[in-house]
């Protein structure tokens, strides 16, 4: 039997890759986004919503993500925002390879913001450096406030987590001070914000931090 000893980071390659496009954003002052979450979070109506609330104030554009299908991308031209859609062909993330990919052919000139949504799943999306400036992640109320146990990785990695579809919190089983609780506990410095896309709860706030770290990430 052959036993092979990895002494480096499978994705040492993509990290290298990931950090060489972050540099490059940089210089173009362009900031991007990774958005990740499970299934029908609500990433597209979260993007939606901010798309239509700060259009007199970004220029955003929208990399999207999925195994098939262009509905996302359909939906965020709609509202008049530049996005291109990516088919990762049955793999289940994005890396920065196909970041690059999409973003060049998306064309960030006069780009202030760009969000990446990713594929919709908990796990492997965390694990790979998309070259993002901030990842953020959405945990909906009706996935229960047991999903910080469930999917650490996701949580420590994350900048900010949006808790989406407040509107749904009567309706649910949803221990707030819990969940915040155990996502602290993984990751003391990150945001949290409690929003409803529908409703509007909460993206005031959300989006004066879109605002501010876009600014920031345009001054470095």
């Amino acid at each position: 039997m052959r036993v092979i000893e990895l002494h480096r980071s499978v994705t040492d390659s993509n990290d290298r890759d990931a950090e060489a496009l972050r540099q490059e954003l940089k210089e173009k002052g362009v900031l991007l986004i990774n958005l990740m979450s499970a299934p029908g979070a609500g990433k597209t109506t979260l993007l939606s919503r901010i798309i239509t609330d700060l259009h007199d104030q970004l220029r955003i554009a929208v990399l999207e993500a999925d195994i098939e299908a262009s509905v996302d991308a359909e939906r965020i031209e709609a509202l008049g925002a530049r996005s291109i859609q990516v088919h990762t062909d049955g793999m289940c993330h994005m890396d920065a390879g196909m970041s690059r990919t999409g973003l060049e052919a998306l064309d960030l000139t006069g780009i202030d913001l760009a969000f990446l949504e990713n594929i919709g799943n908990l796990i492997c999306p965390a694990e790979y450096d998309t070259g993002a400036g901030l990842n953020v992640m959405i945990s909906g109320i009706p996935e229960g406030d047991d999903k910080p146990l469930k999917y650490p990785l996701m949580y420590q990695k994350s900048q900010a987590l949006v808790l989406s579809k407040m509107d749904a919190l009567p309706y649910f089983d949803f221990d707030l001070k819990k969940f915040e609780k155990r996502v602290h506990f993984l990751n003391p410095q990150i945001r949290i914000f409690p929003v409803s896309a529908k409703t509007g709860e909460g993206m005031e706030a959300l989006e004066a931090w879109l605002l501010s770290e876009t600014a920031k990430w345009k001054e470095r």
